[in-house]
């Protein structure tokens, strides 16, 4: 990993924890609000008060799954890393992104991989990074889920062996 590469990544994590810790900040005054809504006895205040409620409980289970989703998928990269899986680095632009010419040349490498080994995290981790590389965020995400529940799965089916 290059020390640029590593500034970046690093600027991204302090960015999305600045960003959870804004979004839990939120949900916790939402909370508050919804609380007094709720106290003021009013048929209006109480309806107003469960509707925050309900996004105060939707805001904190999309802030934790999305932290654990990112925790996750920091440690099977980490793990890839460690095995030698990691794709070839491409080429990178001035704003630090991925050649979008390079990455569409090398999408069609990573979803082989992934239709010749369907059952393994390690593939679709990479066509994960192909799809993020080509600025496919959905699909990048998709794939993303796909390797760490085929990761998850992998690692219970050991336990349970044993």
């Amino acid at each position: 990993m290059t020390q640029q590469h590593a500034v970046r990544v690093g600027f991204r994590k302090s960015a999305a924890l600045a960003m959870a810790a804004l979004l839990a900040l939120y949900v916790v005054l939402a909370g508050d609000r919804a609380v007094r809504f709720i106290a003021t006895g009013e048929p209006l205040g109480i309806a107003v008060g469960v509707a925050l409620i309900v996004m105060f409980l939707v805001g904190a289970w999309a802030l934790v799954r999305e932290v654990v989703f990112g925790m996750q998928l920091e440690r099977a990269v980490a793990e890839l890393e460690a095995e030698g899986g990691m794709p070839v680095p491409l080429p990178r632009t001035p704003s630090g992104g991925a050649d979008k010419g390079d990455a569409e040349r090398a999408f069609p490498v990573a979803k082989a991989d992934v239709e010749a080994n369907e059952e393994s995290w390690q593939s679709w981790l990479r066509l994960s990074m192909a799809y993020d590389a080509a600025r496919d965020r959905r699909r990048a995400r998709h794939a993303a889920r796909t390797a760490l529940g085929l990761r998850r799965a992998r690692r219970t089916g050991r336990q349970e062996a044993s």
